[in-house]
Parts: C-alpha cells; structure tokens; sequence
C-alpha cells in the first residue's frame, strides 16, 4: 500500500477493465481472498490515519463494497477497536463473498446498529463501488448526507460513495479525506470533481502485482519530468525562437504572460507581436522581449503561441499561422475563431500530414465549442472529450482544469496530478500556453511537452509559498525547467 504523489507513475484503468481484471484475479485465489485482503488494507490504513480513535463508523452497503467494510470492522474489533456497523445488505441478496464477510464479522463479535454511532473518531464508507450507476436514495442517501455533515473524518473504500469511477462526476457522492483504491487506480478519482472528493488517495493492488488480464490502461499519472540540463557549448539557437501572437486592443497584458512565461521557462529568444493599433512597444521591465510586427515573422522556423487575449482580430493572421509555423500552441481566441471556421480547422488538422507539431490548450467552454457539445458535456466525461477533440485535429490536445487531460491520437491519454485552486485567477492559462511554447521550442516531441508543461504549471502553484497570492505574473516568472521537480515521498 503506498500513497499517490505527483511524479510517481501509475495506469488507471476504467470500470469495465477492472472488472476484467478483477474477475480474472479472482480465478486465481481461493474463493474470497480479494475481499479479504482488501479489508485488511481498509482496517490497516484505518489504523494508520487514526490510531488514537476508538468508535469507528463502518457505513456498508449490500455488495461487495460493503463486504470489505465488513471484513474491516473485524480486524478493527480484533485489534481493540470499536467499530460500529451499519449495513444495507440483505441477507437473500447479498453477493456470496458479502455474506461471507458478514458471518467472521458476527462472529468475532462486531457491533451492528440501525445508526451511525454518536463520537466517532472515524467514518468508512463502504457503501458503494465502482457499479453504482444511479444516485443514492433512501437510507443510504441519508447516511451519505451525515457523512457530509460529520466532523470525523471520512476514509473511502475504494472510490468515495457516488463518485463516478470513469469521469470524476461527482454529484452527491461523500467527501473524504482518504481514499484506498484497490486493485486498480480509477481515473475518476483524478480528474473532475474526484480530486475534490477523493482526498488523500491510497492504493493497493491486493497482491495482483502486474496481473493487468490483458486489458488496457485507459489513462496514466504521469512520471515527473527530469530537469532540464544544458551543455556549456550551448546557445541560444539550441532553444528556439517562440512567438507570441496576441494581445487585441485591451487584452496585451495575456499575450505579455505568455511571452514572460516563455522567457523564464527557457526559450532562446522571445519575440510578442501585438495585434492591437498602436501597442505599446518593448517591455522596460523584460528587455529580453522583442517586439515585431505580424509581418516580420519567419514562421517557418518558430514556435508560435497564438491567441492570447487576441479577440477578433486573430482571424486576420491565423490562416498564416497555421499553415506556416514550424512548431504551434493554439488557445483562447485562436480556439474559438478555429471551431467556428471550417477551412480553420482543415489547416489544423493538416499539419500532422506535414509533421507540424501542434498542440491545443483549450479549458471545458473553448473545448465544447470546438466540438459542438455543451460545456456540462464535456465536463461529465473529460477524458472522452479530450480524445475525441484529439481526434478531430489530429494533434495533441491539453483539456484545463482540474486534473488536466493530454490526449492525442494513439497515444496513451495523461491525467495530470499537479496543481490546485490558487490558478483559478486571470492569466494562468496563457502562461500555461507560453511555458507549452519554451518547451515544444526546445525541440521535445509534443505530447512530450504537454505532459511536461502541464506538470511544471501545476507544481508551481503547489510549491507556492503560503501568504502570497498567486497570480499570473508572479506564476510566468517562477518558472524554471532547470530546476529539480522531486516528487513527495509516499
């Protein structure tokens, strides 16, 4: 058992492949040994988080997640705990291995009752797994609601109770502080409304070290990236030119973020052209920046990050843009002029047949325009939007938000890890474009340097000291690829 931390690598695996997965584990052992070994590391992680507690709610409910709550609550008793359980089950309907843990937990002794116990120091809930498919009504709506009401904290069997295990949809489901996923890590937890519901997550893999059935990964957690060195013999040219094309009349200060995101995060040189009449010229803060016009611009041999705080006027130079850069992030304007303009799109999607790297940064309001859904569509289900906006342009696709989805056609999809509330301010997304143009410049593949940025991004405000507020400036010009990216210790 070991916690989940940014920088540490793992496959998520959606409901249908843990079934397989599960099932064809479960061929291999003695009957009830899964259920068995996962309430073992329910009770021991239980120990673990609250080792001073003595009345320990064990919410179950009638399947199988509610047997490894049973199976809990007796090692708990064993060790001297109380643990009160409340169980849903029916003793005419209950899954054979449920009912199994139901009798060792009888007899050794456990506590059962009609109601959660006054002064718990602890609350499982093993009320639903990952097959829950409609909401919780009844007494287990109730239960869930004085979850949510209870000031003990709440340690989540496998997935909290009414989470989506696939997409992270979270509508009353429990909130808890510690999550144990068994067997496989669900994406659900990762993406959406999970991390906010999941806490701290756990996992274990029951013993079954490797024993994936065959089936495949439908997401990963990313590895953290090595830090990037650079050899004495080095110049400018070795990092590449990035050229930030935005900044419409009112909106310069989103095209000035990316290009200092740019500078900081590495790029040989920094070039910013306005799209604005009469904008201002050369930074006296940021000399490094270079300041030209649309029509100075050797595309051919630049990365472009286009359409930060652009406005309208990025339909006038976007056809260039996407047929001629070397190297290309779109996002904001350039996203929303591109879904509402057909030969847009073909130039988009062209650019693989030509092996033009590009990469679409879009957050759920540009993505669903992009694709003609509705923002509340793309948000019930992150990783399928993300592969089908993929699809249709064939490049490399970030989805923004809260557990960021990289996809790109036959490519594995990334669920990033790092980052937390403090970027929901104005501005962190065009540094997020302009940290993804340094990268792509410096000539890594570019899913490689979606998967890299999106981390750096994220960890940046996780390292964020407590006091100052974060903001986009501040963020651009704490970025730094050189600098070691360590993962938490588990």
């Amino acid at each position: 058992m070991h916690r989940i931390t940014p920088g540490l690598p793992h496959l998520l695996f959606d409901v249908a492949a843990t079934r397989g997965i599960e099932k064809a584990a479960a061929a291999s052992l003695p009957p009830h040994a899964l259920m068995q070994r996962a309430g073992l590391q329910v009770a021991r992680l239980a120990l673990a988080v609250t080792p001073h507690t003595g009345t320990i709610w064990v919410a179950c409910g009638p399947g199988n997640n509610g047997g490894d709550g049973l199976e809990a609550a007796m090692h708990l008793m064993r060790w001297g705990k109380n643990p009160v359980v409340t169980w849903l089950g029916d003793e005419s309907h209950a899954p054979a291995d449920a009912l199994r843990s139901l009798q060792r937990a009888r007899s050794e002794g456990v506590v059962f009752s009609d109601q959660p116990p006054a002064g718990a120091g602890l609350c499982i809930d093993a009320l639903l797994g990952i097959g829950s498919a409609r909401p919780p009504e009844g007494r287990m709506a109730e239960w869930i609601a004085h979850m949510l009401r209870c000031s003990a904290p709440v340690l989540a069997v496998d997935i909290p109770s009414a989470l989506d295990a696939n997409t992270g949809s979270s509508e009353g489901c429990v909130r808890a502080d510690f999550t144990l996923s068994l067997l496989t890590l669900k994406p659900g937890l990762f993406t959406a409304g999970g991390r906010d519901t999941a806490g701290e997550i756990w996992f274990d893999d029951l013993g079954i070290k490797g024993g994936t059935a065959g089936e495949p990964p439908c997401a990963s957690l990313p590895a953290a990236p090595q830090p990037a060195s650079r050899a004495h013999a080095s110049h400018k040219g070795n990092f590449g030119d990035v050229a930030v094309i935005g900044g419409a009349t009112g909106m310069t200060g989103a095209a000035l973020l990316a290009a200092t995101a740019a500078l900081h995060a590495g790029a040989g040189r920094v070039l910013v052209c306005m799209l604005a009449n009469g904008a201002a010229g050369p930074d006296a803060a940021q000399p490094e920046l270079m300041f030209r016009s649309f029509d100075a611009l050797d595309l051919r041999h630049m990365t472009a990050v286009c359409g930060c705080g652009a406005g309208d006027e990025v339909r006038q130079v976007l056809a260039r843009v996407c047929s001629t850069s070397a190297r290309l992030v779109l996002d904001a304007d350039a996203l929303n002029a591109i879904a509402g303009d057909g030969q847009l799109q073909s130039l988009v999607q062209a650019r693989a047949a030509r092996k033009l790297p590009t990469v679409l940064t879009p957050h759920p309001l540009e993505a669903a325009r992009l694709l003609g859904r509705s923002t509340g569509e793309v948000q019930a289900d992150r990783l399928r939007a993300a592969a089908s906006l993929a699809e249709k342009f064939n490049c490399v696709v970030v989805l923004k938000g809260s557990g960021s989805v990289i996809a790109a056609p036959g490519q594995t999809s990334v669920v990033n890890m790092t980052g937390n509330g403090r970027l929901a301010t104005a501005g962190t997304g065009d540094v997020l474009a302009g940290l993804t143009g340094a990268v792509l410049a410096a000539g890594l593949p570019a899913f490689q340097s979606a998967c890299e940025s999106v981390y750096l991004h994220g960890l940046a405000a996780d390292q964020w000291p407590e006091g100052p507020a974060l903001t986009a400036g501040s963020l651009a010009r704490s970025l730094s690829r050189d600098q070691r990216t360590a993962s938490s210790s588990p």
